[in-house]
């Protein structure tokens, strides 16, 4: 930091300091420096814990990087219909120049940044634990297994929205600019590699925040499952599934236990039972409490995904009688702001996410009380009451008798949403009490998703019995009817995940991932497509499932601003962020096709030795 001295002020110091050069010497009281604060396993801690602290703002703030994941897939849109910048038109928007790190954008380059940000903050474990005197070799081995870890975590994501990417191995020290793209599969090999250490060193109880041996079990399941390993990926799961310490909840707990209006799985997903010792399904978890005051995160859920049916604009919803239906003064009676939150719609969920995939009237995922409509919400302007107007108090209507849409944005302003997901109070909003979503712990992974993976590598080797039981596991917590072996596809796995994970899982990644062993496999999707390696940004599962599925892409439909929803199929990967292109002036970053600069790359290290020996 530097402050603005002036002359004057620069002379009377130089005058009392009788000509001395002494008091220019730094007098620090500390040194906060990298070879003095890494050389004990207090120093080591820290970085973890910035590993930590780097992984939770995915699913924090305003426009949350997870809100980029849900966009590039099925399951949402950009909602945000008032203005051009956000990724609606994609084919105009998303570009390696295009603002890529921005809530009112999108968080494409801020994936690239953050996560090569913790590769940065694991590295410096790795390159450093083996150097610190006296360190207990359990402790040691717990602690590089950690790092290993959260390195193999970003490097999934990263491999997934990016594809060939540069491959850091070790802390870096000096200035370098000369980094070069390595296949994607070569990196995940190696993150296989590391986290068979990590599973065989890592402790397998630890406070919530922290990662265990589950955490690392489930990750390589998932890292064997995207490289075709499929019986290593059952075994792994296995181990997850039935080694004693982890169960799918399916009888109540936790706060509001006893609320006989609720369910198990409401319970599952309120704050206080996210990390409770109580809930045997979380795995590991990200922390944010109300009571962390130096550290709490807002997940803002309720402002982001939660649709903007309290707009105070032109872009209202009405009453059949052509009034404005809904107020967000404090002076309503119903205060809808409290009990759903004043949303935003930024994350738009799609007809496929609300309607679609819900096969069972039973599901409590979508039942009243954990699920919303729009006609569960009541005309609450207490304009309308001092008017006698026979609409106050009663559900809304999309249109009235005569057909008309009684809202100007039926896109950002009218669509169903997982209350029970979403629904986080706000105890420190702010004065004009926006109810935003407060403070909570959020799943990275939890059991349900390893039954997921489990089903997953069964349905690749053609074992659909023992996927379907295994979605069943899934599906029959919550109520709903169990499957067939025949009625098991890889859309039926992916329907699964989507009732299931909504925030939780990287939508896009799985999605990519998918395509890449669909085509890996050729196997055909469930329309009996197959696909090619050769060709994956031409003609991908990823895109065709979206256009499938969706109402949105490529089929006309416009924001009230005039944007234009448009995909296609290389969106299936991210572009590199010009900027780091750049950046690096002495090697070459490859870009993805699709995108200006892709004529210029270089054939990318194609095993590991040759990418580390060139660190």
């Amino acid at each position: 930091m530097y402050n603005k001295i002036n002359i004057a002020t620069i002379v009377f110091l130089l005058v009392i300091a009788g000509c001395k050069e002494s008091w220019l010497e730094p007098d620090p009281l500390s040194f906060f420096e990298p070879g003095n604060t890494f050389t004990t396993p207090e120093g080591l801690q820290a970085a973890l814990t910035t590993c930590e602290r780097n992984m939770r703002y995915c699913w924090y703030g305003d426009g949350a990087p997870i809100i980029t994941e849900l966009l590039f897939s099925e399951v949402a849109v950009e909602g945000t219909t008032d203005k051009t910048g956000p990724a609606q038109d994609l084919n105009k928007l998303i570009t390696p120049t295009a603002n890529l790190n921005s809530a009112d954008a999108n968080k494409i380059g801020w994936f690239w940044y953050e996560g090569y940000k913790g590769i940065k903050y694991a590295n410096t474990v790795i390159s450093r634990v083996g150097t610190i005197a006296g360190l207990n070799e359990e402790v040691r081995d717990d602690m590089l297994g950690q790092a290993y870890f959260h390195r193999a975590w970003k490097y999934y994501h990263l491999c997934f929205q990016f594809s060939d990417i540069p491959y850091i191995s070790k802390e870096i020290t000096t200035p370098k600019l000369d980094f070069k793209s390595t296949r994607f599969e070569v990196i995940l090999d190696q993150m296989i590699k590391d986290l068979e250490f990590s599973v065989e060193h890592v402790a397998a109880v630890k406070d919530a925040g922290h990662v265990t041996k589950g955490a690392c079990q489930h990750l390589l399941a998932k890292l064997y499952l995207a490289t075709g390993q499929f019986d290593k990926a059952i075994a792994m799961a296995s181990n997850v599934i039935d080694g004693g310490t982890y169960s799918l909840m399916t009888d109540r707990f936790g706060a509001d236990k006893s609320n006989a209006a609720r369910n198990v799985v409401w319970d599952l997903h309120r704050p206080a039972n996210k990390s409770v010792i109580a809930n045997k399904e979380m795995i590991f978890n990200v922390i944010s409490r109300e009571d962390l005051e130096n550290s709490r995160l807002s997940t803002e859920l309720m402002r982001q995904a939660v649709p903007f049916y309290l707009c105070s604009n032109a872009n209202k919803i009405y009453t059949p009688t052509g009034k404005t239906g809904l107020s967000n003064k404090l002076a309503a009676e119903e205060d809808l702001r409290k009990l759903y939150g004043r949303g935003i719609g930024r994350a738009r969920n799609t007809w496929y996410h609300t309607h679609t995939i819900w096969d069972d009237e039973e599901d409590l995922r979508h039942i009243p009380g954990n699920w919303m409509t729009m006609g569960e919400l009541v005309y609450n302007n207490p304009d309308l009451k001092k008017a006698n107007d026979p609409y106050y108090g009663k559900p809304l209507q999309l249109r009235d008798q005569t057909g008309k849409v009684l809202t100007s944005d039926s896109i950002r302003n009218w669509y169903d949403w997982p209350h029970y997901k979403v629904y986080i109070e706000d105890p420190k909003k702010d004065a004009s009490e926006s109810y935003n979503g407060g403070a909570s712990d959020m799943y990275v992974y939890r059991l349900a998703e390893t039954y997921l993976i489990r089903a997953e590598a069964h349905f690749w080797k053609g074992d659909l019995g023992h996927a379907a039981n295994d979605l069943n596991a899934v599906r029959t917590r919550a109520g709903a009817a169990p499957y067939v072996a025949g009625d098991i596809h890889i859309g039926t796995i992916l329907d699964e995940r989507a009732r299931e994970l909504y925030w939780e899982e990287f939508r896009h990644v799985e999605m990519v991932r998918i395509s890449y062993l669909l085509a890996l496999t050729g196997k055909p999707d469930e329309n009996g497509k197959t696909y090619s390696l050769d060709n994956l940004s031409q003609e991908n599962y990823w895109y065709n499932r979206i256009m499938g599925k969706t109402e949105f892409y490529n089929k006309g439909a416009k924001t009230v601003h005039g944007d234009e929803y448009t995909m296609s199929p290389f969106h299936i990967l991210w572009p590199i962020p010009q900027g780091a292109i750049d950046s690096n002036s002495r090697g070459r970053i490859n870009q993805n096709y699709g995108y200006d600069g892709y004529d210029l790359n270089v054939a990318p290290f194609e095993n590991i030795e040759d990418a580390v020996a060139a660190q």
